[in-house]
């Protein structure tokens, strides 16, 4: 991967060959205390670091909205089961195990390293990479079995420091006193490990251990708390050396702007517009229905059809991002000029064929390079140039004020205060998605949607537009199934 490394990982064989050595990947936990050292193709680097920012990006949504550990693997679950799976040992009985662990593991392994480089750069980027990494580290060490746990103590020397038989009968009611106020009860045989208090501000804070002389006695069975304080400490010392020493390392041109995308901290994954949300009955959306599905589009698209229908036009970047969402949701570019010759009503014939007919072909690959667009997704619109005077494109829980950004989620039936009061703190937190999807929650409860439910797969948060139009008639679907059963008993 870098240069500098690839020297320092050369060895010489019997045979005077310089070679670079793979790593092995004996367990499943792991620590990332070895830089990866063999090569790796550019599409895996810029594939793996996605996979993986994919569930870090969860993870922080959880992390922000506030869920629970228990809810948070379920939600992160299968992101993680889809997009870095981390198999144990125990699937010994497989088929080409061997292969398959070494796989995944090498991906997880060399993953973590990228993303090391495009979060290392500034103290935010490395404080939320420790804190959704740290997460991910707790859901592994909390699935593990036994030997794994046994594995990662015995291959890492934490500097603990058991506590003798002697000075543990002669501290024990001070030990089991801290104990009462978790909900752990130790038994007389339980072994203590004292380390420096400020290594587990964690259970100093919530009063787990008996803490003397700047020294906290931590019970065995709390040794995850441990742990995840070691990993996160190893992982900011590591970041801010990986920062000092960016500069000077020989990186590859082709890898600075992928590691710019990576730093921005927030991904859509690409996404696939699902064919069968479309209108009942009906193989494509025709133009004559997109205003009765208006109910089921993102505040964005909400915003441009507003403007579109009080205007009668469009400038060129609302155009551009109208137009692919309505082809994402199965709009064909014949319907396409029909809509957009019918909603440019003050336009003559002759002027829209001059200048508007190509470039809604051309989005459709039928002009020009012939290159077929896709539906811009959340990340691309929220990095786009900014709406000026008389445009409408862009994302408005980013470009609209306080104020009217409240007037237009009340336009939508959003009245709930609580709702209003958490999508103020998203979006100045810079959290524009969650406000999405806080949206998407409050106005599908009648399709039985509830907070933290998301957008319904994996309970998701939305990423792209047209993710949350499908969503939204399916879950629109759903509830006209139920109803209709209801009506037929």
């Amino acid at each position: 991967m870098f240069r500098t490394q690839k020297k320092r990982a050369l060895e010489r064989t019997n045979f005077g060959k310089e070679v670079i050595r793979e790593q092995d990947y004996p367990d499943r936990l792991n620590m990332y205390l070895t830089p990866p050292l063999a090569e790796i193709t550019l599409d895996q680097f810029e594939e793996w670091a996605l996979d993986r920012l994919r569930v870090l990006s969860e993870i922080e949504t959880c992390l922000f909205r506030n869920r629970n550990m228990k809810m948070t693997e379920q939600t992160v679950k299968p992101l993680l089961e889809k997009y870095l799976p981390l198999s144990p040992n125990s699937v010994s009985g497989r088929v080409n195990k061997g292969t398959q662990l070494d796989t995944e593991r090498k991906k997880d392994h060399y993953s973590h390293f990228i993303l090391r480089l495009a979060f290392c750069r500034t103290e935010d980027l490395r404080r939320r990479f420790v804190k959704a990494e740290a997460v991910l580290f707790r859901m592994r060490c909390i699935s593990a079995d036994v030997a794994e746990q046994h594995a990662l103590l015995t291959r890492y020397d934490f500097g603990w420091t058991p506590v003798p038989d002697e000075e543990k009968r002669s501290l024990q009611e001070y030990l089991n006193f801290a104990s009462s106020e978790s909900t752990h009860t130790p038994s007389a045989n339980e072994s203590y490990f004292t380390v420096p208090f400020e290594r587990v501000p964690e259970l100093v804070e919530s009063r787990k251990v008996f803490v003397k002389g700047g020294v906290a006695y931590v019970p065995a069975s709390q040794q995850l708390s441990l742990i995840l304080a070691e990993f996160s400490a190893k992982l900011e010392k590591a970041l801010e050396i990986t920062a000092r020493a960016l500069p000077r390392l020989d990186e590859d041109d082709r890898l600075l702007p992928i590691l710019g995308h990576l730093s921005k901290g927030f991904v859509a994954p690409e996404y696939i517009p699902d064919s069968s949300a479309v209108a009942p009955g009906q193989g494509v959306v025709r133009a004559s229905q997109i205003d009765s599905l208006v109910p089921h589009f993102p505040l964005c698209m909400r915003t441009l059809h507003t403007a579109l229908r009080r205007d009668n036009h469009l400038r060129y970047f609302g155009r551009q991002q109208y137009g692919l969402f309505l082809k994402g949701i199965g709009l064909s570019v014949e319907e396409a000029l029909a809509f957009w010759r019918s909603s440019f009503s003050k336009c003559t014939d002759e002027k829209f064929s001059k200048e508007y007919r190509y470039n809604i072909r051309h989005n459709y690959g039928l002009e020009g390079n012939r290159r077929n667009y896709k539906p811009r997704s959340c990340a691309q619109i929220l990095t786009d140039a900014a709406p000026g005077a008389n445009e409408h494109h862009g994302c408005p829980y980013r470009h609209f004020s306080e104020d009217n950004l409240v007037t237009a989620l009340q336009s939508l039936g959003v009245s709930d205060q609580a709702v209003l009061r958490g999508v103020r703190d998203d979006v100045r937190n810079k959290q524009y998605h969650v406000a999405c999807t806080r949206v998407f929650e409050a106005t599908h409860k009648a399709a039985g949607v509830n907070s933290p439910v998301g957008v319904g797969v994996g309970m998701e948060s939305v990423t792209h537009p047209n993710l949350y139009y499908d969503r939204s008639v399916q879950f629109a679907r759903q509830v006209e199934t139920v109803d209709g059963g209801e009506n037929r008993k």
